[in-house]
């Protein structure tokens, strides 16, 4: 029937790299709220991105995020923290 059984977990990530460029042109930033009612996904691909980063960066070797998506994303002004963006502007 033509059913396509597994997903490029790659593909996926830039569907929803894609995604969050449209979110940053429409809201100018890419803190997309976790309870994102418009678009539910992404809000929980943003969350995965920054524990994945942190996991990166305490050593974790699986579920990392790769070099290439870490420089996407900073390219369009990903927060990696936003607690601590958020903490210093109060």
């Amino acid at each position: 029937v033509g059913f396509e059984w597994s997903i490029n977990s790659t593909d996926s990530w830039d569907a929803r790299y894609k995604e969050l460029v449209s979110y940053v042109k429409v809201f100018g930033n890419a803190r997309v709220p976790s309870r994102f009612s418009e678009n539910l996904a992404l809000g929980k691909w943003v969350d995965k991105q920054r524990i994945k980063y942190k996991r990166w960066q305490n050593g974790y070797t699986l579920c990392i995020i790769t070099k290439e998506q870490t420089h996407l994303l900073n390219k369009i002004c990903f927060e990696w923290n936003i607690h601590d963006s958020w903490d210093a502007r109060y």
